[in-house]
């Protein structure tokens, strides 16, 4: 017989926190094959197209960049809600309220304003959708104790939703011969792109600078110590008079703003016009999820963790035509992905003992 006894870790050096997330990755590696295996595909031939798909070629690599610009985005502003214990599962739908956002401002003001004026006021209202579908998640939890992952995920279909009755309704275009959908945005409120890419540029050089700036909050200022503090110690935190509400808002107000501007950078760089809410956003809020814990919420490492997984989901393009498996399965590959990473996570942070059990093997060997 055996005793099973876990134990917190005193520490956890950068060397084990590395050589647990590569143990995690190839694991989940190892189980994604066997999916792949039970669909009666070549596990080692799907996992190398996933990445040569992705990375193998120049117009890969490009559709990669496109990917990841919303991943670094939003993965930022997750990593500073996670490190805070905030359970930020609402990016889905602060991405598509900062959509919403810009394309009212574009709409509005796309024939009276010039460019160098309006895309810094579409930034900054996809900014305020995303900041302010995040600020009520976070009243609701700090004021009346409701749970902030049930309320940011009820958000998001909340959002979705509404973005759908514009699109059909008041916001139907007369240009879109009778399809959902807005009218497209003035030139004027366009981004430019990268030539012979999607690669929306002004949104990439935004997320890379977030990144940078958010890294220096968490680390260098006083701010960043109480958002350490919080998620690292809640009771400390109060002992010491930190303000929860205050520091909560501020999380979010970033986190969602952060989101709702990879929403702006997805509308006016790539679809021009308000559609259907998943043809706004592939999933992004949702992936983004995985990509900050792959980055252990540091938001520089979200730089190369986004990357991997806009790899993954240009991959799974490529394999879904290749190899004609269904579109749920870059789904399914995320989420094994997401499995492994949070067990991973686990056993990093605690000891797991296997005990032979002295007093049962007496037992039994008294009755035998």
């Amino acid at each position: 017989m055996f005793k099973i006894n876990v134990y917190d870790r005193d520490s956890v050096t950068p060397l084990r926190s590395l050589m647990t997330n590569i143990g995690s990755l190839a694991a989940s590696l190892v189980a994604i094959g066997i999916v792949f295996l039970l669909c009666g595909v070549n596990p080692l031939y799907a996992i190398a197209k996933i990445f040569t798909g992705s990375f193998g070629s120049m117009y890969g690599f490009k559709e990669t960049v496109t990917k990841a610009i919303p991943l670094i985005l939003i993965g930022g502003g997750l990593a500073l809600a996670f490190r805070g214990k905030f359970w930020n599962i609402g990016a889905e739908g602060q991405l598509l309220m900062g959509a919403l956002m810009g394309t009212w401002v574009g709409l509005a003001w796309g024939d009276t304003l010039p460019s160098y004026l309006l895309i810094p006021l579409m930034f900054f209202a996809g900014f305020a959708g995303g900041a302010l579908l995040g600020l009520i998640p976070a009243i609701l939890k700090i004021k009346f104790s409701i749970n902030e992952v049930i309320s940011t995920l009820m958000l998001n279909y909340i959002c979705a939703e509404f973005i759908t009755m514009l699109i059909v309704g008041p916001w139907k275009g007369s240009t879109r011969f009778g399809f959902p959908g807005t009218n497209n945005l003035n030139p004027s409120a366009l981004l430019g792109v990268m030539p012979g890419s999607r690669i929306h540029y002004v949104t990439l050089i935004v997320a890379i600078i977030s990144v940078v700036i958010l890294s220096i909050v968490v680390y260098r200022t006083r701010f960043g110590y109480e958002v350490r503090v919080i998620g690292e110690n809640p009771e400390a935190g109060r002992y010491a008079g930190i303000n929860f509400f205050r520091t909560t808002i501020v999380i979010m107000i970033l986190s969602g703003g952060l989101a709702g501007i990879a929403g702006v950078g997805e509308l006016a760089g790539i679809h021009h016009y308000l559609g259907y809410p998943a043809s706004i956003s592939s999933g992004y809020g949702f992936t983004a999820i995985i990509v900050a814990w792959l980055a252990k919420l540091n938001p520089m490492y979200v730089l190369v963790s986004a990357l991997f997984f806009a790899g993954i989901l240009v991959g799974g393009d490529a394999i879904q035509i290749s190899l004609g498996l269904p579109g749920a399965t870059v789904q399914i590959v995320n989420g094994i992905l997401l499995v492994f990473l949070i067990m991973g996570d686990y056993f990093l942070k605690h000891k797991v003992v296997i005990k032979h059990s002295k007093g049962v093997n007496k037992f039994l060997k008294q009755g035998n």
